[in-house]
């Protein structure tokens, strides 16, 4: 089985095969949030800080962090608020940019193993993008199109991600440092768009023996009622093989599919998490004090 292993500077995740499903949060990223980029390029990060503590508090495993603003210094406001958010947070980063000055500003700030976002199987990225993946001893994100667009054929995006795994390890970058992106079309626009997802997911763990992750919310773009879809669509991947994906974890709604699904994937041992996080409180007595007999009788029952 395959672990991709990320971390902070205190702080370890396990992306695999038979782990709990990681939970990227995608909200530090200032793409279609005007506020937000117009106050990063400021230098206010008031809103970078709560949406940190904000994600951490609904269940967030690891955290993506984007500073692609138009017409500022990347390099520099990305670094500024890797440095800030892990100030903040042990959990380990996501380093997301499209710019390669960028992605090694971040890199050389960054303490621990990050996940960088991302490589294309465009020969300009991989010649880019893996040399620093290298350097630094990072995992890195594939996404799965090259020079010619992106495939409705999933063969031709499986073909694509085979391909930057080989050339990854060309580099001396092993599989499980490569955790594709089969790339997530809106379902309103590709009728088969899940489909294709979660027949690559199948084939990339069995067959590329990778970790796979996605942007989840794609799939539901330009719907109504884009949770429904977006849990449904996780609930599905995860059956599929899928073990990460950047996604908002202040939508309970997706959380709980993401949790259910890890317990009847089994990645949830004993049910443990579910029942911490779903269970009743005992009931109080009429003096304030915890109901001792119903937990009791919840003992007996669970004993019979």
């Amino acid at each position: 089985m395959t672990d991709t292993i990320i971390s902070s500077h205190k702080k370890e995740v396990v992306i695999g095969f038979d782990r709990p499903f990681v939970v990227i949060g995608e909200r530090i990223n200032p793409t279609g949030r005007k506020q937000l980029a117009a106050e990063m390029a400021a230098g206010d990060f008031s809103r970078v800080e709560q949406d940190v503590r904000d994600q951490i508090a609904a269940g967030a495993h690891m955290l993506d962090v984007n500073a692609g603003i138009p017409l500022a210094d990347e390099p520099a406001i990305l670094a500024q608020t890797i440095k800030l958010v892990q100030s903040l947070t042990d959990v380990p980063l996501s380093i997301d940019s499209s710019v390669r000055d960028a992605l090694k500003s971040g890199l050389e700030v960054y303490q621990g193993k990050a996940l960088v976002n991302s490589v294309t199987g465009e020969e300009e990225s991989m010649e880019a993008v893996l040399p620093l993946i290298k350097k630094y001893g990072a995992a890195v994100v594939a996404i799965s199109n090259d020079e010619t667009g992106i495939s409705e054929d999933p063969e031709v995006r499986f073909s694509i991600a085979k391909r930057i795994v080989e050339r990854a390890a060309d580099y001396g970058i092993p599989a499980s440092d490569v955790v594709v992106d089969p790339l997530v079309m809106p379902i309103g626009a590709v009728r088969t768009a899940g489909r294709q997802v979660f027949e690559l997911c199948y084939r990339l763990q069995r067959e590329l023996k990778v970790n796979t992750t996605c942007g989840a919310s794609n799939v539901s773009f330009g719907l109504p009622n884009r949770n429904g879809i977006n849990a449904s669509f996780m609930s599905m991947a995860i059956a599929s093989g899928m073990t990460s994906a950047i996604t908002n974890p202040l939508h309970a709604e997706i959380m709980t599919s993401i949790m259910g699904a890890d317990v009847l994937m089994g990645h949830d041992p004993d049910c443990g998490r579910w029942i911490q996080k779903f269970r009743e409180p005992p009931a109080a007595n009429a003096d304030g004090s915890a109901g001792r007999g119903r937990r009791q009788t919840r003992r007996r029952r669970a004993a019979v």
